[in-house]
């Protein structure tokens, strides 16, 4: 008699692999995880600084979210011809070679670890400001909790995605609460009768290159904010049906992530006149002070803790992904391509985790470090742009079950947008351009390096 068909989920795990077990659920928490953070709730008082008018100020924020959304829609093609776990990693070294990959991949691994990291510190200092008792022990509260993610999602995806969804429900609803709480309070704490005074400004709006100068300022902060929305490609060929639920979650989080950003800005316009919210650098904390009065800090710190656990689960599987994606492709040790049999890449995992605890040991000093790597986000956008026009002349029959909507003019308007923020970034802040240019030009002895090593290591 013959044994009945093991399930493919079985086998997989039997052999190591990744799991094809996600759905659109989690790549929509992941999307909301990997992309709202503290940023929403400092930004505000940035952008209000440069553009003193109600509609400049929420046009932005429109802009921004509308440059995401060009973007998703640039990515969700590649992301379905290429159904591999790993983000932007996978298309550069595709369509643009080992190197372009090297460059892309490491520069997102280790930035992911940082931005790991210096989550995991907000959430130690602010849980020790809550719980006084805890305020000497910020620096293990935030490795503790970086470790004790790894641990959850050591036992398997499963576990990983179910924390990613419960965590990113709970940044939902939070700042779902904050938004209800303004509008239903924030008439009585402005001392208003109409909400048109919340919005009124004495600062005159800049005209001319001064008023250029101030979107894209504006706009810069406003990007960085939008910046996560990519996250569901790290898992691309853990997505049961990539062809169908890789645009859905693309579309649908940045699409969810806007109406969040637009409901929480005019929230805070109700409460605060843009004059008060100008130069914040904790715009919600300020709402919530006119709001709450004195306990509005405890409120709003207490709001960035739950967020920023949904933020630390998605990046240390987004890390953990790259690291083992580049393994597999002989660009870093092949010891990291072990896979437990929960889908879970365990050595890839352990290394992502130390490198976090290890920004987190290092404190304010990797800072640097990290303001240099974030140069290259906007660059991994722009090689992964670049890369949809190759793949389209160089592999014209391949399958591609979503197709850039507008493309090429669509795809085209998102590399340009991409290119004046890298200009942008580049005369904004030299210093840290220049140490990321460095990097650059120091990472190809870097790579050869690597490659020696990981043919050695076959050997």
């Amino acid at each position: 008699m013959r044994a009945a068909p093991e399930s493919t989920g079985t086998v997989e795990a039997r052999r190591g692999r990744l799991l094809r077990v996600l759905g659109v659920g989690f790549g929509l928490a992941v999307t909301i995880g990997n992309t709202i953070g503290a940023g929403i709730l400092r930004a505000p008082g940035e952008v209000a600084a440069q553009l003193p008018s109600v509609w400049l100020f929420l046009g932005v924020w429109v802009l921004g979210g509308l440059y995401a959304l060009l973007g998703a829609i640039q990515v969700a093609e590649l992301g379905t011809m290429l159904p591999r776990s790993g983000g932007q990693y996978v298309f550069a070294r595709h369509a643009l070679g080992s190197y372009a990959g090297f460059v892309v991949g490491w520069s997102d691994w280790l930035s992911t670890c940082g931005a790991t990291a210096a989550v995991a510190i907000v959430v130690g200092e602010y849980t020790g400001v809550l719980l006084p008792a805890l305020a000497p022990y910020a620096t293990s509260l935030a490795a503790s909790t970086a470790v004790a993610f790894g641990l959850l999602q050591w036992r398997g995806v499963v576990w990983g995605s179910r924390a990613q969804n419960l965590t990113s429900l709970l940044k939902m609803l939070a700042f779902l609460a904050l938004v209800v709480a303004c509008f239903a309070l924030g008439g009585e704490a402005r001392g208003e009768t109409t909400p048109l005074a919340a919005t009124s400004t004495e600062t005159a709006v800049p005209a001319g290159q001064a008023l250029l100068v101030a979107l894209v300022v504006a706009l810069q902060a406003v990007i960085f904010t939008y910046d996560g929305w990519t996250g569901v490609i790290y898992f691309s060929e853990e997505v049961r049906d990539p062809a169908r639920d890789l645009p859905r979650s693309l579309l649908g989080g940045v699409l969810s992530v806007i109406a969040i950003y637009l409901l929480v800005n005019l929230a805070l316009l109700y409460v605060l006149p843009l004059r008060e919210m100008s130069g914040e650098n904790l715009a919600a904390g300020a709402a919530a002070q006119k709001i709450f009065g004195s306990r509005g800090d405890q409120i709003i710190r207490l709001l960035t803790v739950v967020s920023m656990l949904s933020s630390i689960n998605a990046l240390q599987l987004m890390a953990t992904r790259v690291l083992f994606s580049m393994s597999r492709d002989g660009l870093s040790s092949a010891r990291t391509t072990a896979v437990n049999r929960g889908g879970t890449p365990t050595a890839a995992l352990f290394v992502s985790t130390l490198v976090a605890v290890l920004f987190i040991l290092g404190g304010k000093r990797f800072e640097t470090v990290i303001a240099v790597l974030s140069f290259f986000f906007v660059v991994n956008y722009t090689l992964s742009f670049i890369s949809l026009f190759v793949l389209r002349r160089r592999e014209p029959q391949a399958e591609r079950p979503f197709r850039a909507w507008g493309y090429p003019y669509t795809t085209a308007l998102a590399l340009l947008g991409s290119l004046a923020f890298l200009v942008a970034a580049i005369l904004g802040d030299t210093r840290v351009s220049l140490y990321a240019l460095l990097l650059l030009a120091a990472s190809y002895p870097v790579f050869a390096l690597m490659k020696r090593g990981t043919m050695n290591d076959e050997r």
